[in-house]
């Protein structure tokens, strides 16, 4: 429907279609998950706080998706890898960035990056390991060893330099090892942990390797799980925090599972659970890929980068805490604006649709009150249950988060974990509880009362106390009378006296 959109038509470079029009493409991935549709041609827009105008490029139009693709919540692929097709090297051969790109992926408790098109100035406590594009189609480094609490995995030579060598892969989840070293570093963890408790995985199809008893405060993880050191071919360290190699069990609070699994192939794929937190630089021009452990959500405070702005800050340097706001904000605004400005948020909404196949709903709905309200580490009393309707084969549920007593008015870094953790997605139910799917948040602002409103509100409050002190003393002169008419009440001689009033004779 695009003005713009250009079909890329058959010619002797690509696969075409049947009738030999257009040029077809079809993309298999490790998980076996796959990709297939036609090549288009359109301009191509990198946000708007990137200096980088609007580009044609060219691009998979997809058709057909199956497997993890279909039911990952991101929808789609940005091609980075080495390849003409890549939107890198589409850039690149234009003559519009330099042959590089970084990647900064948060952590657990970090949200959002930076994805950086283009050369940057590397910081001196870069660490860089040699990449080797003639080895591998994929980015590749060269890792020799691996230390667990300072203490060096015993492996042959060569344990990580596999057909490929050690892969670096942004669009893998986790890592994987050839099976030794696989089996070496799981014993060095639990060797390590061992007065935790282990617990089974989230997902019974897996054999996941998980602890319970590390609490919930990601910072507090490296006092309780060894350090480990990945350790290049040039002798250079990077320091892989618990982060690094542990993922959330999501249906045990506190509980973490190991995110590093075997690999069927000799190959060691480095996952983006491996650079979480860490600033990534492909420094495709100079054949080598740098790491910098840092905080992503500050990465531009530390970072030089060629020419590029930095981006508008999450929460306004202001201190200006009675900022004009509008009524709403909604996920239809930025999001990486969520909450810009020092303002006071007087409550959250937001709406999941559940489908379910329990039919005690009023159960599910207070299990599902507490559960929110740990998941979005706030109090039991400022979850609300607003609404439910029932929708053909689900119910749409409409939650508040209010503030904690006596506060009238939600913190603004409380508002913002709270908004963060709803617009990630990051809300984790148990599978009883079916299929769920967060569809919408709002935020309101504390009401602040008008002049009038005010004056009327201090006239009303007036009003009801001087009718309470009013009643207060009606009600204790008319306790007064009565009293006053009992002791001088005397019953006439020889009238009867009702029995339960005889009180027998006391010796």
């Amino acid at each position: 429907m695009s003005s713009t959109y250009q079909p890329v038509k058959c010619n002797p470079s690509c696969n075409c279609d049947d009738e030999q029009k257009q040029c077809t493409y079809h993309r298999r991935y490790a998980e076996m998950s796959s990709s297939s549709g036609v090549l288009g041609e359109d301009l191509v827009s990198f946000g708007n706080e990137s200096e980088l105008m609007p580009q044609r490029a060219v691009f998979g139009c997809e058709n057909v998706e199956i497997g993890d693709l279909y039911n990952q919540r991101a929808d789609g692929i940005m091609g980075l890898g080495r390849g003409r097709l890549s939107i890198m090297d589409q850039l690149v051969d234009k003559g519009f960035i330099g042959d590089s790109f970084s990647l900064c992926y948060g952590g657990m408790d970090v949200d959002g990056g930076a994805m950086v098109l283009g050369k940057i100035t590397p910081p001196p406590d870069m660490v860089f390991s040699h990449s080797d594009p003639f080895r591998s189609p994929y980015y590749n480094i060269e890792m020799k060893e691996i230390h667990v609490a300072g203490k060096r995995l015993e492996l042959p030579d060569g344990a990580f330099d596999g057909r490929h060598g050690t892969v670096l892969d942004s669009g893998t989840t986790y890592a994987y090892f050839r099976r030794d070293a696989f089996a070496a570093f799981r014993d060095a963890i639990l060797s390590a942990v061992h007065f935790l408790k282990r617990i089974p995985g989230p997902d019974p199809n897996y054999n996941d390797i998980c602890f319970t008893g590390a609490g919930r405060d990601v910072s507090q993880l490296p006092k309780i799980f060894p350090l480990v050191e990945m350790v290049f071919n040039n002798g250079k360290k990077l320091l892989l925090s618990p982060e690094n190699y542990l993922f959330r069990h999501s249906k045990a609070s506190g509980a973490y599972c190991l995110g590093i699994f075997p690999n069927s192939e000799p190959t060691t794929l480095l996952g983006g659970i491996v650079v979480q937190n860490t600033l990534v630089t492909y420094d495709r021009g100079n054949d080598r890929i740098g790491f910098l452990k840092t905080n992503c959500s500050e990465l531009w405070r530390r970072v030089q980068f060629s020419g590029a702005p930095a981006p508008t800050p999450l929460v306004s340097p202001s201190k200006d805490t009675q900022m004009e706001i509008p009524s709403v904000l909604s996920p239809s605004g930025s999001p990486s604006n969520v909450l810009a400005g020092s303002f006071h948020v007087g409550f959250i909404t937001f709406d999941m649709s559940i489908s379910t196949t329990d039919s005690n709903l009023k159960s599910i709905l207070k299990e599902l009150t507490e559960l929110i309200s740990e998941e979005l580490e706030v109090d039991n009393s400022q979850v609300c249950l607003l609404n439910v309707t029932s929708q053909e084969k689900y119910y749409l549920v409409r939650w508040g988060i209010f503030p904690a007593e006596p506060a009238n008015y939600i913190s603004n870094t409380i508002a913002r974990s709270i908004i963060l953790r709803l617009r990630d997605h990051r809300i984790q139910l148990p599978e009883r509880f079916g299929n769920y799917k967060l569809m919408e948040w709002n935020a309101e602002p504390q009401r602040k009362l008008t002049s009038w409103q005010h004056h009327f509100l201090i006239m009303l409050v007036g009003s009801v106390t001087t009718l309470i002190l009013s009643l207060s003393a009606i009600g204790i002169w008319l306790v007064h009378r009565q009293r006053r008419r009992q002791q001088t009440a005397y019953e006439p001689v020889g009238a009867s006296i009702p029995e339960r009033y005889l009180q027998p004779l006391q010796s």
